[in-house]
C-alpha cells in the first residue's frame, strides 16, 4: 500500500504538470503535434519548465530500474518491465541531449495518466477489507477502475500515441527538418515502446474479459505472489504494473 500511495502521488503530480505544460501554456504540441519540431536546431536551449519535468522523470525512472531489478517481487512481466525502464531512461536522456524535449513532454503526458488510474485502483483494492470488515463499495470501484484503465490505455497509448507522437517523429520531422539527426535511433526506441504497450494491453484485455465473464470473482492485486503462484492462481496478472 505505501508503494502504491507513493506512485499515485508521483504520477498524479507528474501528469498534472504535463497537462499544465500542454494546455495552460503557449506550447501547442498536443493539438499540433508537428509543432514539436518547429524551430528545432542542434544545441538549442531547453526551456526551464520542460527541464524540470525531465529532471523529475529521469530521477524516478532511474530509481524504478533499480527497484524492479533488486527490490520488487519478480513477476511474469518483470523482464519486459526492466526493458521498459531501460528504454524510458534512454529516451529521456537522448531526447534531452538531441533537443527533442518537446516530443518527450508529449510522450510522458500520454503515458502517466494510466499509472494514475492503476495505482488508485490498487489502493482501492487494498482497502476492501478494513478493520475486519468487507466493503462492497471498494469492490465496485475497483471493477470500474479496471475497465476504465483498459479503455484509457487503448485511447492514450495505442490511439493518441501513434496519431500524435509517431506521426510527428516518423513523418513530420523529415518534412520540417530534412536530414534530422538520430532519426532512426529515436524512432526505433519509440516503436519498441509501442510494442510494449501492445504487449501489456493484451494482458489487460484478457483480464478484463475474465472479470466481465465472471471467471475472476473480484479484482485483486497479485503483486505479493511469486511467479509460480501467480501463474496458478491467476494466469492474467490482475492490475498489471505496466509503468
Amino acid at each position: 500500500m505505501p508503494e502504491s500511495a507513493w506512485k499515485l502521488l508521483f504520477y498524479s503530480l507528474s501528469w498534472s504538470y504535463g497537462a499544465y505544460l500542454l494546455f495552460c501554456t503557449d506550447y501547442p504540441f498536443f493539438h499540433d503535434p508537428p509543432s514539436v519540431f518547429y524551430g528545432w536546431r542542434q544545441g538549442m536551449a531547453v526551456p526551464g519548465d520542460i527541464a524540470v519535468a525531465y529532471l523529475l522523470q529521469g530521477s524516478f525512472y532511474g530509481h524504478s530500474l533499480y527497484a524492479t531489478a533488486y527490490m520488487d517481487t519478480w513477476r511474469r512481466d518483470s523482464v519486459v518491465m526492466l526493458l521498459h525502464h531501460v528504454v524510458a531512461l534512454t529516451l529521456i536522456a537522448s531526447s534531452y541531449a538531441f533537443r527533442y524535449h518537446n516530443v518527450g513532454i508529449l510522450v510522458l503526458f500520454l503515458h502517466d495518466i494510466n499509472d494514475v488510474q492503476l495505482e488508485f485502483t490498487k489502493l482501492v483494492v487494498y482497502f476492501k477489507h478494513r478493520g475486519g470488515v468487507y466493503h462492497r463499495l471498494n469492490d465496485i470501484v475497483s471493477n470500474v477502475g479496471c475497465l476504465t484503465f483498459a479503455v484509457s490505455w487503448f485511447w492514450f497509448r495505442l490511439y493518441w500515441f501513434p496519431l500524435k507522437v509517431l506521426y510527428a517523429t516518423c513523418h513530420s520531422s523529415l518534412q520540417i527538418v530534412p536530414n534530422i539527426p538520430f532519426y532512426f535511433f529515436f524512432n526505433a526506441l519509440l516503436l519498441v515502446l509501442t510494442l510494449m504497450n501492445i504487449y501489456w494491453f493484451l494482458y489487460i484485455v484478457l483480464f478484463v474479459a475474465k472479470v466481465l465473464l465472471g471467471q475472476v470473482q473480484e479484482v485483486n492485486d497479485v503483486r505479493e505472489y511469486d511467479v509460480e503462484e501467480n501463474f496458478v492462481l491467476n494466469p492474467s496478472p490482475a492490475l498489471l504494473e505496466p509503468l
